[in-house]
């Protein structure tokens, strides 16, 4: 499945060595900062390390946020932060916008850019295994709608910006229904309940191709494109679907019409690919319509088209309305949500010894070490993924 979901790429960031000379003072401040710089050079590396899984990340990243926590929250519990938030200028780049990095004096923008980075390693490697994989995406879901406030508000079109962090946390609820209706289809259920489940998913990237909308398109053209094909997609599902359910209540001619219009939006759909394919922007192209699971549905559109328009001559003789049928179809069940998920607490290795160890009155005063915000970041190579079998999203 990997050529079936759009991925933008991984962030990149400058390496961070965590060595303040004169403010470390005592060796288990001096230990952290080497915890710090090996579990962050570490979690980086496996982000494009395909033998890479998600126990493997999850350690990984959990060990670097409990030792970073340490420069972001009280040791007492208490609200206020720590005095080591803003030791540290950290640059990364945006998924969308070439390699020019953000750049900010604040570890919580480390957490939140790094921890963006893991939820998207989620989504690369859940499309790699596609239908074993729905509860990854759940879970990238619920990190990007979980990202704690800037001091320093994100810029517009950045990650971290309100709409784009909407536009990921849809689009990963959508792509794990999608799983969910492969599975349906494949266990044989209720043509109703896969064309509800089709429905909601094509709203799904409705709302999130909407929500993209004001965005530059020199950045988003590309994104976009995928999330209407895929809302032409799922919406020409629904309606195929919907057409079975007609007519097994002997409404042979509104299933025509509803048939109808489901070709109508695979067509259209098969457009979008092409242009989505001619599209520039951010991310690897794929090409849903070469996957299996794509041309099954333009086969399972004709064929029963066809069966309704047979039984319509022979049997029913109904008028084919000129109005497509509305849809107000609402799965009663089948839907996914987000699992939860929240940072790892701090690391047992802070401690107030520690945390006083860190002098900050020691800290050297000249500031020309600190990096521009328009040097240029090297950007991350991932992996060229092989595609796999094409399976047609079966659920093994």
């Amino acid at each position: 499945m990997t050529h079936w979901f759009h991925r933008n790429p991984l962030k990149a960031t400058a390496p961070v060595s965590f060595n303040y000379y004169g403010v470390v003072t005592g060796p288990s401040a001096s230990k952290i900062c080497n915890d710090l710089r090996s579990s962050r050079a570490r979690l980086l590396e496996l982000f494009t390390d395909l033998s890479c899984n998600p126990e493997m990340m999850k350690n990984a990243a959990d060990s670097y946020f409990s030792l970073l926590q340490g420069f972001i929250n009280s040791l007492d519990d208490s609200t206020q932060e720590s005095k080591l938030r803003y030791i540290q200028n950290f640059k990364w780049t945006d998924t969308l916008q070439g390699q020019v990095p953000s750049a900010q004096q604040d570890a919580v923008f480390e957490l939140i850019s790094m921890g963006f980075n893991v939820a998207l390693w989620y989504t690369k490697y859940a499309s790699r295994l596609a239908g074993k994989e729905k509860r990854r995406l759940c879970a990238s879901a619920l990190f990007f709608n979980h990202i704690p406030k800037l001091i320093t508000p994100a810029e517009k079109g950045r990650d971290l910006e309100s709409r784009l962090i909407e536009a990921y946390v849809i689009q990963c609820q959508a792509e794990a229904q999608e799983v969910t209706i492969a599975r349906a289809i494949e266990l044989k259920h209720a043509p109703g309940l896969i064309a509800a489940l089709a429905y909601e998913t094509a709203n799904f990237y409705q709302k999130a191709d909407h929500t993209l909308s004001s965005l530059e398109p020199a950045f988003s053209a590309k994104w976009r494109k995928y999330l209407h094909l895929k809302m032409c997609f799922y919406t020409a599902y629904a309606y195929c679907y919907h057409g079975q359910t007609l007519l097994a209540s002997d409404k042979c001619g509104e299933a025509i019409r509803s048939l109808q219009e489901a070709e109508k939006l695979y067509a259209k759909a098969e457009a979008l690919c092409k242009e989505y394919g001619e599209t520039k922007g951010p991310g690897p192209t794929v090409k849903p319509s070469g996957h299996l699971f794509f041309r099954k549905l333009g086969n399972l559109v004709k064929n029963t088209l066809e069966k309704c328009q047979r039984e319509n001559g022979f049997i029913y003789f109904q008028k084919i309305p000129t109005e497509a049928p509305q849809l107000e179809l609402k799965a009663n069940y089948g839907l996914v949500e987000p699992v939860p998920f929240e940072f790892p607490p701090t690391s047992a290795q802070w401690t107030p010894e520690t945390l006083a160890a860190f002098d900050l009155t020691k800290r050297p005063k000249d500031d020309s070490t600190k990096p521009k915000p328009e040097e240029e970041v090297k950007p991350v190579k991932e992996p060229d993924i092989k595609p796999q079998k094409d399976t047609g999203c079966y659920i093994s």
